[in-house]
């Protein structure tokens, strides 16, 4: 037998976990949109993330929230919407924010992540899953095509109705 440590399988906890987000979860899942949004050098209202979470969580019909778990600790997060769309004829899904914490990169979690979202969105009937990010991001433009997504030659354009949860202190 070499000194080579031999792998068996990870612990219980080196295993990256995806779990649906419940209400209890808002206060994680807020402190890591604030690590999200700090990144991007976007301010996050505390409240307004708040209830921002606890209105999705609370109409599952509009989508749903996983929490990424990591060495027992809050990781990441993954949120889905759901819409109809004409040209599927039926539902159309859109990864609407991931993020994993800098300190749990590099593990699998957004793939692992990506995987749940399509597993769920199969269930759910959705007939294509749309995803949004800046090509300047060439880690998630990687992480979004080893799962499966494709650029489509579109443009995507945008027509705020409402102020973005990281300008909602602006208008205060």
């Amino acid at each position: 037998m070499s000194g080579i440590p031999q792998s068996g399988p990870p612990s219980r906890a080196e295993q990256p976990r995806i779990r649906p987000a419940s209400l209890s979860d808002v206060p994680d899942l807020v402190v890591l949109m604030g690590a999200f949004y700090a990144e991007s050098g976007y301010p996050l209202p505390v409240s307004q993330a708040t209830r921002t979470f606890e209105r999705l969580l609370s109409q599952p019909a509009h989508g749903a929230i996983w929490l990424m778990v990591a060495d027992d600790q809050p990781a990441g997060f993954v949120v889905l919407t759901v819409a109809f769309s004409m040209e599927y004829g039926g539902l159309r899904g859109f990864v609407d924010d991931l993020f994993v914490a800098p300190s749990f990169r590099k593990r699998g979690l957004a793939s692992e992540a990506l995987g749940v979202v399509r597993q769920a969105c199969e269930a759910r009937g959705v007939r294509a899953l749309l995803v949004e990010t800046s090509l300047a991001n060439e880690q998630a433009v990687r992480v979004y095509t080893r799962a499966g997504f494709t650029e489509t030659g579109r443009l995507l354009l945008s027509m705020p109705l409402a102020t973005p949860v990281h300008e909602a202190d602006r208008d205060a």
